[in-house]
């Protein structure tokens, strides 16, 4: 169980980053202007008030950081209380202290912004190891710049950042050590072979989960502002990720505001191989971005994106409202299948309100799998002067849209007798989520 539950200003405004997407009317940016490496950032997160990288002084190395797909679950030292619950983030947070606990300056490390701390940072954890199996250790980190390379972590162990105190990642690509890639992608996507380590990171973990798919995952309570995607879900890259079979499923996202200078406030794909299912997002604030809500994918990926409620949406200045592209991403290798067809279906919009939308929407399916079940409920965008005359743009797909403004193009306005069989509804049956 994964929860992230805080209050966070992530700003990384100056990222060169776009996925290269073809979707009309964003032709002006070419695939090979951007780096596509930096489309697999799944959400840069802060816990119990801390920042866990903050980019606001200049560039932030994503290249580094994109394999940041570290999340704290803090599974044995945070109990889970209630049975009863709406969704992921409806599990209710208490902390048990560690019985031992050290501060990060007791290993000589300085919080200036400046002083390099990979070494401080090793050798508190090389210590923390030895109590382990006596009810684990705390490092304490408290106000401050701790600027860093990569460090692993250590089962039962709680990292602790005062407020205030935030883990700066160096600019530096020799403080990145390059190891294995993922084995859901095959390789890495900033190099042909390997990847660049995360930032904080550990292998065969208690108390520390690292993966690139996720299950009963909590984002909430954050404010997310990124140069790329502010948060993405994905599951793996063609072959690799439909071998490693892992998908990411039972995510609820709500009370967030998120902004991506340069991408999608809320991504799903491209990188979707092993299958995204089941996500619930409610009550977001989505602002000052290209794009507000986008599903991507692209032949050879297999795989599918299912089962998807997002409901309570405000959205303000943003360029595309909604984004559904089959011709998007790259691959790791000529071996990917290009007959492995991704599924994109059973994906509910509703209760939506956006100011200063340029372009509604664009859902631009497969020929061979067009995209099915696409609904829309109670939208209402204001499209900003001087938009395309066409606010939405729609082929290969299909679904059933009702009050919708600017109305919704011909391919979302099937003729379904029985919406809620093909439109998804959320439901609590016995206290329990449930979808219809």
């Amino acid at each position: 169980m994964l929860i992230i539950s805080t209050y966070t200003k992530y700003t990384c405004r100056e990222l060169p980053c776009f996925c290269g997407c073809f979707i009309p009317f964003v032709s002006s940016f070419p695939c090979s202007f951007f780096s596509p490496s930096l489309c697999c950032c799944f959400v840069l997160f802060r816990c119990l008030g801390f920042t866990v990288c903050d980019c606001s002084q200049g560039f932030c190395p994503m290249k580094m950081l994109v394999a940041l797909l570290l999340l704290l679950a803090f599974s044995n030292a945070v109990k889970m209380k209630g049975e009863e619950n709406d969704g992921q983030c409806d599990y209710k947070l208490t902390l048990e202290p560690r019985p031992h606990s050290v501060s990060i300056l007791e290993f000589g490390a300085v919080g200036d912004g400046k002083t390099l701390n990979t070494l401080a940072f090793r050798n508190a954890i090389f210590y923390l190891k030895s109590f382990a199996d006596k009810g684990g250790a705390q490092l304490y980190v408290p106000p401050g710049r701790w600027l860093t390379g990569c460090f692993n972590l250590t089962s039962h162990l709680t990292l602790f950042l005062e407020k205030g105190a935030v883990i700066l990642g160096s600019q530096d690509p020799s403080h990145w050590e390059v190891v294995e890639p993922l084995p859901s992608y095959g390789r890495g996507m900033d190099l042909p072979g390997g990847r660049y380590r995360s930032l904080i990171n550990g292998y065969m973990l208690h108390d520390v989960v690292i993966t690139d798919s996720s299950d009963n995952v909590c984002i909430e309570d954050c404010i997310i502002d990124m140069g790329y995607d502010a948060i993405a879900l994905k599951s793996g890259w063609d072959e690799y990720g439909i071998a490693y079979g892992r998908p990411t499923t039972n995510v609820h996202i709500r009370k967030v505001h998120l902004k991506s200078y340069s991408g999608s406030s809320l991504a799903f794909g491209s990188e979707m191989s092993g299958g995204i299912s089941d996500v619930h997002v409610e009550q977001v604030h989505l602002y000052n971005s290209f794009s507000g809500i986008e599903f991507r994918t692209t032949k050879g990926r297999g795989g599918y994106i299912k089962r998807i409620i997002i409901s309570g949406v405000e959205m303000e200045n943003i360029y595309l409202g909604f984004a559904a592209t089959g011709q998007c991403g790259s691959h790791p290798d000529n071996n990917y299948d290009p007959n492995a067809l991704p599924v994109l279906d059973q994906m509910t919009l509703k209760d939506v309100i956006g100011t200063n939308i340029t372009i509604a929407g664009s859902f631009t399916g497969i020929e061979e799998s067009p995209f099915t079940s696409i609904c829309l409920f109670n939208v209402s965008l204001s499209i900003s002067s001087g938009s395309p005359t066409s606010s939405w743009v729609c082929s290969n797909v299909c679904g059933f849209s009702e009050s919708v403004l600017p109305e919704a193009c011909p391919d979302l306005q099937s003729s379904i007798p029985n919406p809620s069989s093909a439109c998804l509804s959320f439901l609590h049956v016995n206290g329990k989520a449930a979808y219809l």
